[in-house]
């Protein structure tokens, strides 16, 4: 198979130096560059909500202000510079921890997942704080409910709306980081391929005339970051019924 081929009716996005079809490395990237901005979302919607929720029930403690503080600290410096500072130190190869073998990419969700929770605890803090002002909770503490039961069966899924609107944004954000670190060579290693190797390869022939091979990755990239803030907004329509409401007050 020959090498640089552009796109044509045998190979829609052309071919690359090892004459492998970029449109099959282009769907196939695609299973590694969500399934890890969507692993990184729900590792930091994890400890973030955890974080934010039991903040929030020691309202005024020692806990909520070394909590919050934390979050303040890590909130401080983006994402980004987190995860390839961190990801540099960890290292790019397999891990083990006793009999399990981690490999990199799940080893990359949960390092970059757990640094994506000061966001989201904030925003749960926030809900959290004005819920816990509601007469049911009163009630439920008289019942003799426990902090993890009122907080997780009566709490969470009363703020749990915003919450869903803020990590689909955050998908996108996270499909962004494994691209940016997989560009650096410390993400997805090869032969695996994601979006953000592919760009990597084909930084070598962005003034040579090959187009093809830095244009679609990057297409896909933009495509699924704008489809999932359009997710968001959605979901905010949605779950808002103030919104709701005044569209529907307009139609009228």
């Amino acid at each position: 198979m020959s090498s640089y081929m552009p796109p044509s009716w045998e190979h829609a996005f052309g071919t690359d130096a090892l004459g492998r079809d970029v449109l099959s490395r282009t769907v196939w990237g695609a299973r590694a560059s969500l399934l890890i901005g969507l692993g990184i979302v729900v590792i930091g919607m994890i400890t973030g909500v955890a974080l934010g929720l039991y903040a929030a029930w020691a309202d005024g403690g020692l806990f909520e202000e070394i909590a919050m503080r934390l979050v303040d600290i890590f909130a401080s410096i983006p994402v980004l510079i987190w995860a390839i500072a961190v990801v540099g130190i960890i290292g790019t190869g397999a891990t083990n921890l006793g009999p399990i073998t981690l490999s990199n990419e799940v080893k990359l969700v949960v390092l970059v997942g757990l640094l994506f929770f000061p966001g989201i605890a904030r925003i749960a803090h926030g809900l959290a704080k004005a819920e816990l002002k509601n007469d049911y909770v009163d009630t439920r503490r008289l019942q003799g409910a426990s902090a993890g039961a009122i907080l997780f069966g009566d709490i969470l899924p009363n703020i749990i709306a915003p919450l869903l609107v803020q990590a689909s944004v955050l998908v996108g954000i996270g499909i962004i980081i494994e691209a940016s670190l997989s560009f650096v060579g410390l993400g997805v290693q090869p032969p695996m391929a994601s979006w953000g190797s592919m760009l990597a390869d084909s930084k070598q022939t962005v003034f040579t005339g090959e187009y093809w091979l830095s244009l679609f990755p990057g297409m896909a990239i933009f495509a699924s970051v704008i489809g999932f803030n359009l997710l968001g907004d959605a979901l905010r329509d949605v779950f808002d019924p103030r919104r709701r409401s005044r569209s529907e007050g307009v139609e009228i």
